[in-house]
């Protein structure tokens, strides 16, 4: 059997960049890109992969919390990050105030999960969090595919346009900051989205309650757990808090 991912493994060290440009991409959602000589290196292969920022507070030890880069490119030594405005922990609080000349610390990806192309189709279902991740991954696959996006966002003004070579079905759901870990209205979303005939994979990026129960939807309608990938981006109630749903 075809393995559905493959793993790499990179040496991970620290980088120190510098903001180019911060702008506000929709109401919840700050685009800023960074850029430096340390990106001379950077590598990540997974659309998911994630990159470790960390967030002087004066008290010592730093915060670090996980994004995923959005875009780069190694030869111009750039590096595009989508911060999702919400509760200001650290991260969002830095993005808030973030401009040019300004910086930043990052480190890894310490590897990427490489999706293997054996798929027919796609459904990437996802909040703001996971908006990141959902729209490299559509923007990265070929014309012989066809992908299903679910996105959850707080307003229509938080929808966002992907450009892709694959055949894109977008849809949308609209819900308060405050119901976002709430799953009813996400599962209701769901059922009116029909599976494709042929292989496809499933990803799922939302708050943990939230992906665990598109999750167990998606595998009650008969979807291979194999070709699924869920994870709880969040965690509500804690900081920095995530889940891998591997249960």
């Amino acid at each position: 059997m075809t393995e559905v991912f493959t793993r790499h493994r990179f040496d991970t060290r620290r980088r120190l960049l510098t903001v180019q440009s911060a702008e506000r991409l929709t109401p919840h959602m700050i685009r800023i890109v960074v850029s430096g000589p340390d990106l001379a290196d950077f590598v990540s292969l997974g659309a998911d992969d994630h990159i470790k920022l960390f967030f002087g507070n004066g008290a010592g030890k730093p915060q670090m919390r996980d994004y995923t880069p959005r875009y780069y490119d190694t030869a111009a030594r750039t590096l595009t990050l989508d911060f999702a405005v919400h509760e200001a922990g650290p991260a969002t609080a830095w993005a808030l105030e973030a401009k040019p000349g300004d910086t930043l610390e990052i480190g890894g990806p310490r590897g990427s999960s490489v999706l293997a192309p054996m798929f027919d189709w796609y459904l990437l279902i996802g909040d703001e969090t996971a908006l990141p991740a959902m729209g490299r991954r559509v923007e990265e696959l070929g014309a012989d595919v066809s992908v299903i996006t679910l996105g959850i966002v707080p307003d229509h003004l938080d929808e966002q346009v992907w450009t892709t070579a694959a055949t894109h079905t977008a849809h949308w759901l609209h819900r308060p900051l405050e119901d976002a870990a709430n799953p009813a209205p996400v599962i209701e979303a769901l059922r009116g989205i029909e599976l494709p005939a042929g292989n496809g994979f499933v990803w799922i990026g939302a708050e943990a309650a939230v992906a665990r129960a598109a999750r167990d939807h998606i595998h009650d309608r008969g979807h291979p757990r194999e070709w699924t990938k869920a994870s709880g981006y969040w965690v509500k109630g804690q900081a920095n808090g995530k889940d891998k749903l591997n249960d």
